[in-house]
């Protein structure tokens, strides 16, 4: 019995074992055993069917940039994105939490500590931002 990211596939002693299962996005196209005691298979990407995107405003995230550049005094020939990681751009912990300081002060919001936690990007703060300003003015 062999195990794949929690699917089991059952090993019979046949020349091929074909099987199909989904991970992480790939699908698993072919598992074969041909007599041999190593096994190979190969991945190939899935195409998307359904995509759900939650895009902040552009303008929360050009916003959000620009106080994660002050905080952290990144550079203006190094890129702040939406996609910039606060860890790759220098940023501690220490300066994560100066950071969402700083968003509350901007935006007049309160991050709950478990929501802080799980800001890592640019974008995933302007998402943030733009849901609990969002839930503030309905």
């Amino acid at each position: 019995m062999a195990s794949l990211a929690g699917s089991s596939i059952s090993m019979q002693q046949t020349r091929h074992a074909l099987a199909t299962s989904r991970v992480s996005g790939l699908k698993l196209v072919s598992f074969t055993n041909q007599g041999r005691n190593n096994l190979s298979f190969g991945l190939s990407p899935m195409p998307a069917r359904l995509r759900i995107s939650c895009a902040a405003k552009p303008e929360t995230v050009d916003k959000v940039c620009e106080i994660v550049r002050k905080q952290l005094a990144v550079p203006s020939d190094k890129p702040v994105t939406g996609e910039s990681k606060f860890a790759e751009l220098g940023a501690d912990s220490l300066d994560t939490v100066e950071i969402v300081m700083g968003l509350e002060e901007e935006f007049g919001i309160t991050v709950e500590e478990d929501n802080a936690q799980n800001i890592a990007t640019v974008l995933d703060a302007a998402e943030l931002i733009d849901k609990l300003c969002g839930g503030k003015s309905a």
